[in-house]
Order: structure tokens, then C-alpha cells, then sequence
């Protein structure tokens, strides 16, 4: 079968390349192990003028790489509008950040709905799409409607809220009955699916039965799959990367000091001013850790056009300056602050150097530096997990320290245990994370995937669609851009 991964991100293959466990991250080994073809955006905007969308095709270890420059007119609209202000904060239950036009929403659709012309190219005798995160949730209906009958597949990285959350989305419901064109539909945990079901059968008034979502379109099977590392890989990078300067740097700064790390996106989902607040309340209430623990957080900024994104970084800088103002020596900086990436192969051994990983995220679909982290631990001599138990990943890594990160006490408190506890029960804690690790794999999460995409096809075509046109909503929308044309 001929696989076709659809996503905004891509990653290039190096080990070297900025990331932070994140979809590019995660999908970077399926492709390059499966054969698959990556199809994403290229970072660049074309005018209309232009006849050739594609910037370059390349390999990818058995797999390959195509990206295309998206259009110009509607990219503001579609990144920057809808999809990061819209459907992001109401993802991670922030509605108070929701910030759209009409027109964001209409470059929102064009776009989806110029991707879907393109990957007509790639579409052969038995090809299956599989189409990644909230940046095509139409992608599906748009190829149904070019007449793509071949089995397409949907998987969202992020949470999924519930329907009072959703309701406050301008569009929600049409989008929401345009991904009900995918055969299936992927999610990071059972709540996640169960919101998204809560609202097909609520707000919809759908049949909803055994996970399956029976709409105009046909069956839509809805189901969990959450995703991993692949855990062996990330622990090489780790032993291999002591020697990288960066690392070694590190590990000679600290005089003995222990080390604590977090690596985020700088976004307000991932809970960067409780982390803040509570490494400053520890030095404060616990005076004889001050040299005894600092913080290294790695932020990389992202979405900076948006002014929430502008303003968190502002509090962010300003917060590290007043904590390490007010705990600093001359000779000691209590948070190390860094606005800038590292490939997964340095950030492996700089996981490795730290003694205590803080994944405090507010909401997060799964997080996939928390899985980072334990990989790279040295198992005679691993660190502890500090981990928000609103972290998709705290479902599997349940022997982690699980902290409430707006309960700012407790989390001074897990640090405190993480910094002095004992080598026999680290070993314990970690030994328990790294087995889930390496049983619920990312070969093993794609594999499953594509397996319960294929089944869900076939269970679709054996029952006829209610309808032979699409949702009345889906309808309008097509006369309310007909328009608007990119090519």
C-alpha cells in the first residue's frame, strides 16, 4: 500500500536539525522506516502566478520528502488566523485567547483545500492518506469531494476539549461534520475521544455506537492511539552525545550542582510561568538548595506574529530576570534561559546530564519530551521525571513524580523529593517508565494506526453512506468560497 503522511511541519532526517519533541519529531522514524511519502509545507508562500507549488522532493531514508510553498494570499489566514488562533487555544481550553475573522476561516478551508489538489499527484492504485493534526481537519472532505474514495485517515496531536470548548470555535459545526469524512479519526487518550464523541452525538445528534460516528459521509470509527519514541534510537543519541561540546560544557559548569531541565515551545500551554514561579518559591522556602539545583530551560519561540506568543515571551524573560536577580550569585545563575533549538541528538545528552526533567505542561496532548527524557536516562544513574498530569504522557508514565502544575506548592515539593531521592527507587521509577517505552513504540503506534485505518475502510464501503451529498453545512461553505480560487 502506498502511504501518503500529510502534515503543516516536516522534519529534514538529521539529528541535528532543531527540534522539540513534537509531530515532526514523531513521524521523522515511520517515514523513513515505512516507505511513506511526507507531504508538507515547504516555510515558503507563493503568489498565483506560479504554476509549480512544489519546492523539492527528496529521500527519506526508504521514504521521501515533498514540500510545496502554500499560498500567499491565504497563509495568514490559515496559520497565523484560524488555526492558531481559533482551533489552538480552544484545543488546549483557552477560548479566553481565541482571536478570528471570517475570512481566517475561509483561507483556513482554501488551504485545506489547495493541499488536497496536491496530493492528487501522489495518489495510486491502492493509496491511503494519512493526514496529521488540527491544520486539516477539512483535508479529508476535500479529498471526498475531488472524488478520493482510497482510505483516509486523521490523527490529532493536541487534546481534544470538551464541547463547551468547541462550541465557542466560529464554524465548529461544519468543521466538525467535514471530519467526519475521514474513515478514521486518531486520538492521544480515551478522554480526548470521548469529548469528540460527546460532541458528534450532542451537538450533531448523531448516531454514536461503540466508537463509530455515522454521519452523511458514512461510518467514522474514532479510537486511541498514543503515540511513542522510539525509545532504543533516542538512548544511543544519548551515550553518543556526552562528547558533544555543547554537553560537555555543561556538565563541567556545573561543579557539582545537580541539574534540572525543560524543553517547550514557548507556549502558553506548556505552563513555562507556574514552572517559573515554583523553582522560585523552592530557592525561597528551601534556602540550601540555592547552588545545590539550577534550571536549564531550552523555550523556542514560535508563532511570534500572534500577540499572545509576543506577550508570553515577554513574561517569560521578565520572570527569569526578577528570579535570577533575586537568587543569582556572581558566580551562579539560577535559571539558565535559551531561546533557541537543538537537534534530538544533543538534546539527548543534555536530558542525560539533567538529574530532574520538569514536563509541566497546562494541557498537552501527549508530550513527547517527557518520553525524550527517560530514554536518555543512564540506567545505573537515572533522573526523575516531574510530570503534569495533564500530559497526555502521564497515562503511561504513571511511576513519574504527576504534579498539578497550577498547585505551585506541590510541584516545589516534587522537586524537592526528585533532588534527594534515593538511587534504589530512581532506579525503580525509571526501569517501570522505560518497559512502557519500549513496548508502546512509534513503528508500533504508526503500525496500529494504519492497521485500523485499513479495517475501518472496509467496514465503511460494507455499509452504504445515509446520504450521496455532502452535509448541508459543508454545502454552504462551498457556495460561501466558490469565489475564491488559488489556481
Amino acid at each position: 500500500m502506498n502511504l501518503v503522511v500529510v502534515s503543516n511541519r516536516v522534519a529534514r532526517g538529521k539529528a541535528s536539525e532543531p527540534m522539540t519533541g513534537g509531530l515532526a519529531a514523531a513521524l521523522l522514524p515511520v517515514v523513513e522506516h515505512s516507505g511513506a511519502i511526507w507531504v508538507g509545507s515547504s516555510g515558503r508562500v507563493r503568489d498565483g502566478h506560479q504554476k509549480e507549488p512544489f519546492a523539492e522532493v527528496e529521500s527519506l531514508g526508504s521514504g521521501a520528502l515533498a514540500t510545496l510553498d502554500l499560498p500567499a494570499a491565504h497563509y495568514g489566514g490559515y496559520y497565523e488566523g484560524f488555526a492558531n488562533s481559533a482551533l489552538w487555544p480552544a484545543l488546549h481550553s483557552r477560548s479566553d485567547l481565541i482571536r478570528v475573522s471570517h475570512g481566517d476561516y475561509l483561507s483556513y478551508r482554501e488551504v485545506n483545500a489547495f493541499m488536497a489538489r496536491a496530493l492528487l499527484r501522489f495518489r495510486k492504485e491502492k493509496t491511503a492518506f494519512w493526514v496529521q493534526d488540527y491544520h486539516f481537519l477539512a483535508l479529508g472532505a476535500e479529498l471526498r469531494q475531488l472524488g478520493v474514495d482510497d482510505p483516509i485517515g486523521f490523527f490529532l496531536h493536541t487534546p481534544w476539549p470538551v464541547p463547551a470548548v468547541m462550541q465557542g470555535v466560529p464554524h465548529h459545526r461544519e468543521l466538525i461534520e467535514a471530519m467526519l469524512a475521514f474513515d478514521l479519526l486518531g486520538f492521544q487518550t480515551e478522554e480526548d475521544r470521548g469529548n469528540f464523541l460527546a460532541y458528534a452525538g450532542g451537538d450533531l445528534g448523531l448516531a454514536v455506537e461503540d466508537g463509530v460516528v455515522v454521519s452523511g459521509h458514512g461510518r467514522t470509527r474514532c479510537q486511541v492511539f498514543p503515540i511513542g519514541i522510539d525509545a532504543e534510537k533516542f538512548a544511543q543519541y544519548a551515550t553518543k552525545a556526552i562528547s558533544h561540546p555543547d554537553v560537555s560544557r555543561l556538565r563541567r559548569s556545573l561543579n557539582g550542582e545537580k541539574l534540572a531541565i525543560g524543553v517547550d515551545r514557548l507556549d502558553y500551554s506548556k505552563g513555562l510561568v507556574n514552572r517559573i514561579n515554583a523553582f522560585d518559591r523552592l530557592w525561597t522556602e528551601q534556602p540550601h538548595l540555592v547552588r545545590g539545583i539550577s534550571l536549564l530551560q531550552i523555550a523556542t519561540p514560535s508563532r511570534g506574529n500572534i500577540e499572545a506568543y509576543g506577550n508570553l515571551q515577554n513574561e517569560v524573560a521578565r520572570l527569569v530576570s526578577d528570579v535570577n536577580g533575586r537568587h543569582g550569585e556572581v558566580d551562579w545563575t539560577p535559571i539558565r534561559y535559551l531561546n533557541k533549538g537543538f537537534g534530538q541528538a544533543v538534546l539527548a545528552g543534555l536530558y542525560r546530564t539533567a538529574q530532574v526533567g520538569v514536563v509541566t505542561p497546562l494541557h498537552d496532548g501527549m508530550n513527547l519530551v517527557a518520553k525524550e527524557y527517560v530514554a536518555a536516562q543512564n540506567p545505573a544513574d537515572p533522573g526523575v521525571l516531574v510530570l503534569s498530569k495533564f500530559a497526555g504522557a502521564a497515562n503511561e508514565l504513571d511511576t513519574a513524580l504527576v504534579v498539578n502544575p497550577h498547585d505551585i506548592d506541590g510541584m516545589v515539593r516534587a522537586i524537592s523529593i526528585a533532588v534527594s531521592m534515593p538511587l534504589t527507587e530512581r532506579r525503580m521509577r525509571w526501569e517501570a517508565m522505560m518497559e512502557k517505552l519500549r513496548r508502546h513504540t512509534i513503528r508500533q503506534w504508526s503500525a496500529e494506526f494504519v492497521a485500523a485505518l485499513e479495517k475501518s475502510r472496509s467496514e465503511r464501503a460494507a455499509v452504504a453512506p445515509l446520504a450521496s451529498q455532502p452535509p448541508q453545512a459543508l454545502r454552504w461553505l462551498r457556495s460561501a468560497i466558490s469565489g475564491v480560487r488559488l489556481l
